[in-house]
């Protein structure tokens, strides 16, 4: 046995560990006999109660880790509690291969507790004193702990409680994190640890190992969050965007906007609205009035593209918006509060002057509708009628699955891209792939390509690693963006895991989320990047 510990890793990493899947297929059926009536799995969702749903839930994947090699890991969620103030969860991590490097660390997306149904993002309790999280810890205050290879250690992490009481959450993570269905348990008090054990075998002094480790487990301190804490910046919300051809729409937390284009309203230069007008401003009252209760305040903006003078664009715009305004309150009556506002070229959604300048300026041209939704509102499934980029469409929480079948496999430039089915939970899709190296050196993922954005799109949803894959809806031709989690004021990042250097031969799982379609779409077509276009995706309900 060495001397020393086997390594240092961050406690950020031993909370945020990949959580990958060990296979990716999910077992619907509703049991073994011949002649049993099928289940649907929104039905199954609806009828299964947290108290149902037994725990552990076990994943296995590879690790990102900079500054030694990538190891396979297996993670275990054994628990996850509600005390009335906070969530903690507990699961334990076990490092399945040798590890190498003295000082390493993990590159990755956060782990994440996420709500599929109001799209809230709840993320580890930082304590303000040192800045790392609440729960488990080696040495109180630091971000390191040693390494164990083959010997599982419990980690605990506190979250902040969702803003509503629910039966189920979503857990995330770097390298194939999609754990859907894990069952809340509502408590009195949280289940306490077992005694600390990891300085009887390893000195917090020396990082020396005492003797030989356990071969069960290890066991680390913990400290909780006290009672009070403000954790607001720890509550984080999905942005989604979805792309029709009269209109798209944007939702983030409770606020949402619908877009019109406005070239399918006006002539060129013109305020006047065109016969077509007429019949986009239908549906989108129509959109409106199944979204919303009567009594909201909505305000319609009026927006041109970056050519032409300051003045004139503005009160194009604010002609534009109010002209929209009349027409809209002939089809809604008096139920809600109209205001109009013109912004001229102030807020250009996609970059004018490249080789897609033509779109780029006709997605700026529009008119936005912009209004508060309730979090749990679930829209209206009901009717034909609306806008179809509007429409909001929420269903119950995925159950947790064993594993995916593999769909299809894509290559570009030595690089195989691995497909995996799309998966319905709440209002999302989450779309697992898994990226695999087929030469025999390290690989940096090249994913930019001619079709890694559509001409004219926004540019804030085509950013990023995996930001240019997308959706389309087959019949409708909708198209889905990547998911936005809004960090900050004005700051977001893609719900898209980055892709850094893949070592030859073994999968690495990767997961990105999209707005979730209307229940009877069975498949979409994956734009992925430089991968170009995979059809028929099929999604798991």
């Amino acid at each position: 046995m060495p001397t020393r510990a086997l390594g240092l890793t961050s406690a950020v990493i031993a909370l945020s560990l990949a959580l990958s899947s060990c296979g990716l297929v999910r077992d619907l059926t509703p049991g073994e006999g011949e002649g049993e009536e099928e289940t649907t799995s929104e039905e199954a969702a609806q009828e299964v109660s947290a108290e149902d749903v037994e725990l552990p839930f076990v994943r296995q994947g590879r690790m990102f880790v900079e500054g030694g090699n990538d190891v396979a890991v297996e993670i275990t969620v054994d628990a996850l509690e509600h005390n009335g103030e906070y969530l903690m969860l507990d699961i334990s991590r076990n490092i399945l291969e040798h590890i190498t490097g003295e000082e390493i660390s993990y590159a990755g997306a956060p782990l994440r507790l996420v709500d599929p149904v109001s799209g809230e993002v709840l993320l580890p309790i930082d304590n303000k004193e040192h800045g790392e999280p609440y729960g488990s810890y080696f040495i109180e205050g630091s971000d390191l702990v040693p390494i164990h290879e083959n010997l599982p250690a419990p980690i605990r992490t506190y979250f902040p409680a969702p803003s509503e009481d629910v039966e189920f959450l979503t857990l995330t993570g770097m390298t194939a994190g999609h754990v859907p269905g894990i069952p809340v348990s509502y408590v009195d008090e949280f289940t306490q640890l077992p005694e600390p054990d990891v300085h009887d075998y390893i000195d917090p002094e020396t990082w020396v190992i005492n003797g030989e480790l356990p071969e069960d487990e290890i066991v680390y301190p913990e400290t909780p969050p006290e009672p009070g804490l403000d954790t607001t910046e720890f509550v984080q919300s999905m942005e989604s965007f979805v792309d029709g051809s009269t209109a798209s729409t944007t939702r983030a937390g409770d606020q949402e906007t619908i877009a019109l284009h406005a070239d399918n309203m006006f002539e060129f230069d013109e305020a006047e609205p065109t016969d077509d007008a007429v019949d986009t401003i239908h549906e989108a009252a129509q959109s409106l009035r199944e979204n919303l209760g009567e009594g909201v305040e909505i305000t319609i903006v009026g927006h041109t593209d970056g050519k032409g003078t300051v003045d004139y664009n503005q009160t194009l715009s604010e002609e534009r918006a109010e002209a929209v305004r009349e027409l809209l309150e002939e089809e809604l009556g008096s139920g809600f509060t109209l205001t109009t506002e013109g912004r001229g070229s102030e807020e250009l959604l996609a970059e004018e002057g490249g080789d897609d300048d033509e779109e780029a300026r006709a997605r700026n041209r529009r008119v936005e509708f912009t209004y508060q939704v309730p979090m749990s509102d679930t829209g209206s499934e009901e009717g034909d009628s609306g806008l179809d980029a509007a429409k909001r469409h929420v269903g119950p929480p995925a159950p947790y699955f064993e594993e995916l079948d593999l769909f299809a496999t894509v290559t570009h430039n030595d690089l195989d891209l691995n497909v995996y089915p799309l998966v319905r939970d709440g209002a999302y899709l989450f779309q697992m792939v898994g990226f695999q190296n087929s030469t025999l050196s390290d690989l940096e993922a090249d994913l930019e390509g001619d079709e890694a954005s559509l001409p004219g799109s926004p540019q804030q949803y085509t950013e990023g690693t995996m930001g240019g894959f997308r959706l389309a809806e087959p019949d409708s031709g909708i198209i889905r963006y990547v998911i936005r989690i809004r960090t900050g004021e004005g700051e977001y990042e893609d719900f898209a895991d980055e892709i850094l250097t893949l070592s030859p031969g073994e999968e690495y799982l990767a997961l990105s989320v999209f707005p979730a379609p209307a229940p009877e779409v069975e498949e979409m077509t994956l734009y992925a990047g430089a991968f170009g276009e995979i059809t028929g995706v099929p999604v798991q309900q």
